[in-house]
């Protein structure tokens, strides 16, 4: 039997959507406006293109851009081509998107104009790219000279060779913060991205008859694979930004007619600011999505009262599971607030102690998961690989407790991560920065809840005794060398840090010390 009879991989979702619907609105981006046989057709033009250039099954190819039609057609043209897709996060520098580039052993980069420089910075630093891929904006601009066209690429006219490609091959490798100071790589395949497809279709509700709108970055695998990718499954209809201005969504959220939109708690805090916001001009907005973070009570209570048609849902997960494991419903928003609620549909979730045990109602344990959602492993990392998936279940990192009723709360996280404006900032990483300060004692890096931020990165910090630190010298040195999201947003001084008897450090006394009263 011809191995292609039973294949299901990201490209045959769309192509069978395209079969299904041809004639149906898949993509609006600025001018641009594909039905679904347009950008079926479009994706296999530019799936040759690729090979034509040398783009070979297996092949990691990069991509470092802001949201638009050009990085939506290339994440389904990489698929149908057998090639690999590695997301970069566009608001590192140079030096951090360099070492994603050297670890995965990318030899091509996809760009747009705006971020073309940082592309062939990083790209130089040792890396072994060796071709580029200019990407269309949302607004219309010339290619960048010396790279590939995205337009000539999608004109190919040869024969596009069948792949080998099945669901058990990698379709992506998604590098996500840790505690330690280097990045992981979560290795994703079709069948992973897909079962999630069908959790993310069944438990968030994603529909048909849905406009969406997709503002959140598509480099982060919430945008790209709990919403665009199913609902490009499903057949929905969307509209993609890069522009995720407060004024400019809500004029979008309006021109389109919008009924589905998800963006993290931070965002929707500034849409319900913004001096432009008018429930009545949001009439057709029907389903509202959150994650990242928990969203403030008070802020549920203000979206219920000010959209009261709009349904939540607040969705938790992580890159290693493709990213959806939990969901708390609509009906459970206020009845159940600051919890994930349950495992969604292809998802087993348990909270358990150091010994693998569940725990009791209201005691704190580790989240685990089992799930074919799941990565494969890090790539290039046996050892993490092997601690991630100890005893038989992935360790998710985050602790949390679980009622009577199996409503999980997250309460702190193992991996010490901080979730600031829905980006993921390892603590490590920004203590390690901040040790390069000849001045530094000790520091302690924390996540503190803010208005805006959710959790402002905060650092707690120990001066060496004769020396000095102001907060502004601190700030600057972070924001030279890191990207702007894991720059201290706070910076304290302390005479020493609390430890145990056995010298590890307590930050969750330091969260409790130094929470805004």
């Amino acid at each position: 039997m011809n191995p292609a009879v039973r294949r299901q991989t990201i490209a045959d979702v769309l192509h069978r959507s395209a079969c299904r619907l041809p004639g149906k609105t898949a993509i609006v981006c600025g001018p641009v406006c594909w039905t679904y046989a347009e950008f079926d057709a479009l994706v296999s033009r530019l799936a040759a293109g690729l090979h034509r250039i040398g783009v070979g099954e297996g092949d990691k190819v990069a991509v470092l851009a802001r949201n638009s039609h050009g990085f939506a057609a290339l994440r389904f043209a990489l698929a149908r081509r057998g090639a690999v897709l590695v997301p970069i996060n566009f608001m590192l520098k140079a030096e951090e998107v360099a070492y994603i580039l050297r670890h995965a052993g990318a030899r091509t980069l996809a760009t747009d104009s705006g971020l073309a420089t940082l592309a062939r910075d990083a790209a130089a630093l040792d890396t072994r790219v060796g071709q580029f891929i200019w990407l269309p904006s949302e607004d219309p601009g010339e290619p960048v000279g010396g790279m590939h066209s995205f337009d000539d690429l999608a004109s190919c006219t040869d024969p596009l060779p069948e792949t080998g490609i099945q669901g058990t091959d990698l379709a992506q490798i998604v590098y996500t913060s840790g505690t330690e100071s280097s990045p992981k790589g979560a290795m994703l395949t079709h069948d992973a991205v897909l079962w999630q497809y069908v959790s993310c279709v069944i438990n968030a509700g994603i529909a048909e008859e849905d406009r969406t709108l997709h503002a959140l970055p598509l480099y982060h695998c919430a945008q790209l694979d709990v919403f665009f990718g199913p609902a490009i499954y499903i057949g929905s209809s969307n509209v993609i930004t890069g522009k995720p201005t407060p004024d400019h969504l809500l004029a979008l959220l309006e021109q389109h007619r919008i009924t589905s939109f998800f963006a993290p708690p931070t965002v929707w805090i500034a849409l319900l600011r913004s001096p432009l916001f008018d429930p009545g001009r949001l009439g057709h907005l029907a389903k509202g999505y959150y994650g990242a973070s928990i969203m403030p009570v008070e802020v549920l209570k203000e979206l219920a009262s000010r959209l009261p048609a709009v349904r939540l849902w607040n969705l938790y997960g992580q890159t290693e599971i493709a990213p959806l494991a939990t969901m708390l419903a609509p009906e459970d928003q206020l009845r159940k607030p600051g919890s994930c609620g349950k495992a969604v549909l292809n998802v087993e979730t348990r909270v358990v102690d150091d010994e693998m045990r569940d725990v009791k109602p209201g005691e704190v344990g580790e989240i685990v998961h089992r799930s074919p959602h799941l990565m494969l492993g890090y790539f290039n990392d046996p050892e993490r690989t092997a601690a991630a998936f100890a005893g038989g279940w992935f360790h998710s990192g985050d602790l949390a407790t679980i009622d009577e009723e199996g409503y999980i709360s997250v309460v702190d996280r193992k991996k010490d991560m901080i979730k600031t404006g829905g980006e993921n900032v390892a603590s490590r990483e920004v203590e390690e920065m901040i040790y390069r300060l000849p001045a530094v004692s000790e520091v302690a890096v924390i996540g503190l809840p803010d208005p805006k931020w959710v959790e402002a990165v905060t650092a707690v910090i120990v001066v060496k005794a004769g020396q000095s630190l102001t907060e502004a010298e601190v700030m600057a040195h972070c924001s030279e060398h890191m990207a702007h999201f894991k720059a201290p947003k706070r910076v304290v001084f302390t005479e020493s840090l609390p430890k145990n008897p056995s010298g590890k450090l307590l930050k969750r006394e330091l969260r409790q010390r130094y929470a805004p009263a």
